[in-house]
Parts: structure tokens; C-alpha cells; sequence
């Protein structure tokens, strides 16, 4: 193989960095502008009007309303740019990182490094240009992987993730798809992209020159799928189910980034190779203990489906026992009681086995008291929601008794046909439908609290278990507002009579879900749950004695942050009584 041999390659080098570093960063901006292309051309307005006296008078009401919308979509996008963190893109890339460093320890790739260093190092014909070489190696695994997470981006925007990752049938896929993962993983098959596609990259890797290392980075992301597959299968999962339209390219660019580093490290320092552990039976023991990981993760999406589809055969506790059967053969593998065909034998165990033992030995006793309704907060996002528990001990944060016993004249709750029981929450009685919340709050001289959550949300799930059950705040959620939680992700169909077109997207709404996430997009500018919004018996966004909106909240695991929230809107409702 050729390789740089005069100061022009340097230079070529060089200038293939900058167009790198370039790529990603106006390919990030293209692909954020191509998602928000079509949502600069839609209308906002979604309100209905009644007949009026003349067309003067219906226009200027019709001017009115929409002002109206428009300066709340203004406080609420002002509200979540001071409130918001951006801590889900930060989160996707750290999860590729650590999925990254993860996939240097396989078998697939941990063997290579010694290799593909060494070839850099000793056929370069100089040491400055075997570090100039690894360096664009690098960059050309970081660009493949980031090229391959921007295609995702383009073709998926957030909505189309967002719905991805509450449509049945790709849970059901993803659900399947990490199984496979998980099964390959424990060893007993190897996924493997098609050996002709090797054999072609290796070939051109022959060519020598900035084409010949690129070509030798896509043979390792080629030849390493078995191993890196799963792992990258996941992230891109992870990523689709937070809906952000970048969670793709950042994953990949986090996965990619990892795995590049330790070939460019190796190359400037390559006495370091020395201090690497001998390749040996303990490779195979990280992708056994993936495989175990896959299957955990994989039971997350069956839940998903369960929930949205109103199965109602999930239940918390038969998650918990699967989570704890797994963590058991995951603790037992991991001391040497149980193994596979194609592993070593245990003589004796190391210090990190030992302590990663101690790790899943600890966990799975730390999930037991949850089969007995334990809260288990650390993990509640993930977990079914504890309504769906069979076998409830736990506690209400404030006992089971409601402190105003006056009752609305409604009877029959609009939508509250069984399907919510899995969500609710012990001791809160919650509305379903917009209006009927409006008219108890008229009835009952209450602020409406509504809820924009969802089946599948586990930031809402995270949000009930460790902010709603602390005693203020559950205190006010049940005894001082209406609670309106509006399901986005409900399945279920409208009634033709109510279904519609909705002049915010433009597309047919014909779900109960699709109702809700319609309101919430076209009236408060937000597609993300939970998200917090309090609101007058009229339907207005409360304001404070200067007259400013109160903003909605998204998320907020702060509880003390979360009840001041609760106490403006409490006080702004009593200032307009």
C-alpha cells in the first residue's frame, strides 16, 4: 500500500481536517434547516369560531384570537428557552460514547488496534506521517458513522421520530430487532454484513493515499459489524425514541468518536500498546454481558406497545421479574456458575468481575421490594407505570381521603372508559377532556392543570414518581386544581364526528392522541411531554398581579422549583376570583 511521501500530503492532510470539521458542521445546520423547512410554511392557528353578526366583527375576532395565540406561543417559547437544558442531545452523545468504547473492547476490533497502529507506525516510513495517517484514519471512521447518522436525520425529522417511537408496529420491530441483538451477542449466531462488500473496500484500500486509508476505516466499520452492529442498533433506537431531530448524527458522531481515539492515541504514543491486556476469553465475556444488557433494553419497547394498544398484559411486576431473572443469569455468568459453549473457563475471579458482580448483585436486590408496589424511583422511568401493579403496599403521599368533598355535576367522564386506569395516579382525580375540565373548574372555582403526557413518556413517569409523590405538591395536585392530563400518544379512534383537519399541520386527525398533540403543538408551540400548563376556567393562561402569562413548565425534577411553579398559579387564580 502507497502512502504519503513529500510535504503535498501533509498539506492534503491538513486540508482534509478542515473539510471534516467543516462537513459536520454545516451538515448538522442542513439537516436541522431541512426538518424546519415545513414548519415555517403552516399556519397556526387551530380555533373555531361561532357565528357572528357581520363579517367586520367576525375578522376582528378572528384578529383577535389569533393574537392571542401568537403572543402565548411567544411566552411559551420564551419559557422554554429559559427553562430548557439541552440535555437530551448531551445525553445521546454521551450514551455513543460509552457505546463507542464499549464496542473497542469487543472482539471484533480490540485485536485490531495493535495491527492497525503498528501498520501506521512502521510502514509510514516516518513517524510523523504514521500519526498524520492515524489521525485521518480516524477522522474517516468519525465521518462515516456521522455521514450515516445524518442520512437518518434528513429522511426522519422529529416528528417522524417522535411518532416512531409511539407507532406499534416499530416497537414491536425494535422489541424484535434488540432480541436478535441480545441472542447474537450471547452467541449464537454472528450478524455479518455481506463479505463481498470486505473484499471490495479491502481492495480499494490497496489504492494507497487519502483514498486508500478511507477505504481501510470503512473495512474495519465493515468487517467489526458484527460486533459494533448491535451496539450502534441500540443507540439509533435510543435516539428515535427521544424524537430529537439530531439525536442520530450526535449518537454517531459520540460512537465514532470513541472508537477513533484510541487508534490516533496509540499511533502518537505507541509504547502504550504495551500496557494493553493480552486478547483472550475475557472479550467474549463483555459481549455475553451486552447480550443480557440487549434483552433488558429490548423488554422497554414491549411495554411501550402494551401501554399504547391497551393490552394491558405487561404489568410492572412481570417487568420487574424478567429484569430480575436477567440480572440474576447476568450475576451468575459473570462469577463463573453458569457459561456458554464458546467460553472460557473461570479459574478464579478478577477484581473487576468481582466488582461488577457485586454492581448487578446489588441491583437486583435493590428491584425485589418493587414487586411489592416499591417505588423504586431510581429506575421508575423505564419501569411500567405503578398503576399497572397488581400488588400495591406502597403509601399515597397523602393519604386516600380528598379534602373537598363538593362534587362536579358531570357523572361520566368523557374518555374515562378504562384505558387510563394503567396511567393514573393513586389518590389524583384526573380529567380526560379539555371541556369537561373546563366546566368543573367553572363549578368548582378551580385553576385547570393540564397535562400533556403519554403512554410511552419516561420523563413523565419520572416526573409522577419523584416530583408528584412528594407530599406538597401532590397535596396541591389533588386538592387545588382540576388535573386534565390529555394522552398524546393514544391510539385510540375519534368518533368520525370529531375527527378533523387540523390547520396547524394540515394533516387528518383521527385520534384521541393525535387530538391532544395537535392542541399542544398548534396552541402552546410544543411537541415534547410532559409539559405543565395551568390554565383559568376560561381557558386562559393565568396571569400574575403585573399581568404577565405564567409560562407552562416542562419536566422540572427540582420539587421545591416545581411548587413554586404550583403556587403562582394558585395565587394567580385566587388574584382574578
Amino acid at each position: 500500500m502507497k502512502y504519503f511521501n513529500n510535504r503535498s500530503s501533509l498539506r492534503a492532510g491538513v486540508f482534509l481536517l478542515l473539510t471534516v470539521i467543516a462537513f459536520l458542521i454545516t451538515g448538522l445546520n442542513a439537516a436541522e434547516a431541512y426538518q424546519k423547512k415545513a414548519a415555517d410554511t403552516v399556519s397556526s392557528s387551530d380555533v373555531q369560531f361561532t357565528s357572528i353578526p357581520t363579517a367586520a366583527d367576525s375578522m376582528a375576532a378572528r384578529k383577535k384570537h389569533q393574537d392571542s395565540i401568537k403572543k402565548a406561543k411567544t411566552i411559551v417559547k420564551a419559557a422554554k428557552l429559559a427553562k430548557e437544558k439541552p440535555k437530551s442531545l448531551w445525553a445521546i452523545f454521551i450514551a455513543g460514547l460509552l457505546g463507542g468504547f464499549t464496542a473497542v473492547i469487543l472482539p471484533c476490533i480490540y485485536p485490531l488496534l495493535p495491527l492497525t497502529v503498528s501498520f501506521f507506525t512502521k510502514k509510514s516510513g516516518s513517524r510523523a506521517k504514521g500519526i498524520l495517517q492515524s489521525v485521518i484514519y480516524g477522522l474517516s471512521i468519525i465521518v462515516i458513522y456521522v455521514f450515516l447518522g445524518m442520512l437518518i436525520s434528513i429522511l426522519f425529522g422529529s416528528d417522524a421520530l417522535n411518532a416512531l417511537a409511539t407507532n406499534g408496529v416499530f416497537n414491536i420491530f425494535f422489541f424484535l430487532l434488540l432480541v436478535v441483538f441480545g441472542i447474537s451477542f450471547l452467541g449464537a449466531f454472528e450478524i455479518t454484513l455481506p463479505s463481498s462488500l470486505a473484499n471490495k473496500l479491502d481492495a480499494n484500500a490497496d489504492k494507497g493515499g487519502l483514498t486508500g486509508i478511507f477505504f481501510m476505516a470503512s473495512t474495519l466499520v465493515v468487517v467489526s459489524f458484527s460486533c459494533t452492529g448491535p451496539i450502534i442498533g441500540t443507540l439509533l433506537v435510543d435516539a428515535a425514541s427521544k424524537g430529537d431531530r439530531l439525536g442520530p448524527a450526535v449518537g454517531m458522531f459520540g460512537f465514532s468518536l470513541a472508537l477513533a481515539l484510541p487508534f490516533t492515541i496509540f499511533a502518537l504514543f505507541p509504547s502504550m500498546l504495551k500496557s494493553l491486556p493480552k486478547s483472550g476469553g475475557w472479550l467474549n465475556s463483555v459481549k455475553v454481558v451486552l447480550g443480557f444488557l440487549e434483552l433488558a433494553f429490548a423488554l422497554k419497547f414491549l411495554s411501550n406497545v402494551d401501554l399504547a394498544y391497551h393490552w394491558n398484559w405487561f404489568d410492572r411486576e412481570i417487568f420487574l421479574s424478567l429484569w430480575i431473572a436477567i440480572g440474576l443469569l447476568m450475576g451468575l455468568y459473570l462469577i463463573g456458575k453458569i457459561k456458554f459453549s464458546h467460553d472460557s473457563d473461570v479459574p478464579y475471579l478478577s477484581i473487576p468481575r468481582t466488582f461488577l458482580s457485586i454492581i448487578v448483585f446489588a441491583f437486583v436486590i435493590y428491584m425485589i421490594p418493587g414487586l411489592w408496589g416499591a417505588p423504586l424511583k431510581s429506575i421508575s422511568a423505564f419501569l411500567p407505570p405503578i398503576a399497572t401493579q397488581d400488588f400495591d403496599l406502597s403509601p399515597v403521599p397523602g393519604g386516600t381521603g380528598l379534602a373537598d368533598v363538593k362534587q362536579s355535576s358531570i357523572k361520566v367522564k368523557k374518555y374515562d372508559d378504562g384505558n387510563y386506569d394503567r396511567i393514573k395516579t393513586r389518590g389524583l382525580d384526573a380529567w380526560y377532556d379539555y371541556d369537561q375540565a373546563l366546566q368543573v373548574s367553572k363549578e368548582l372555582h378551580k385553576p385547570v392543570f393540564v397535562d400533556f403526557t403519554g403512554f410511552n413518556c419516561v420523563n413523565c413517569r419520572k416526573m409522577e414518581a419523584n416530583i408528584w409523590s412528594d407530599k406538597r405538591v401532590f397535596a396541591h395536585l389533588r386538592n387545588d386544581f382540576i388535573l386534565l392530563q390529555l394522552v398524546v400518544d393514544d391510539k385510540k379512534d375519534l368518533d368520525p364526528k370529531e375527527q378533523f383537519t387540523s390547520d396547524y399541520s394540515g394533516k387528518r386527525i383521527t385520534t384521541l392522541g393525535g387530538k391532544w398533540s395537535d392542541l399542544e403543538a398548534s396552541r402552546f408551540n410544543s411537541n415534547s411531554q410532559p409539559f405543565y400548563v395551568m390554565l383559568d376556567s376560561d381557558g386562559n393562561m393565568l396571569t400574575d398581579k403585573s399581568g404577565n402569562v405564567i409560562p407552562p413548565s416542562p419536566a422540572d425534577y427540582n420539587a421545591d422549583s416545581y411548587l413554586k411553579f404550583l403556587d403562582s398559579g394558585i395565587a394567580a387564580y385566587k388574584n382574578k376570583q
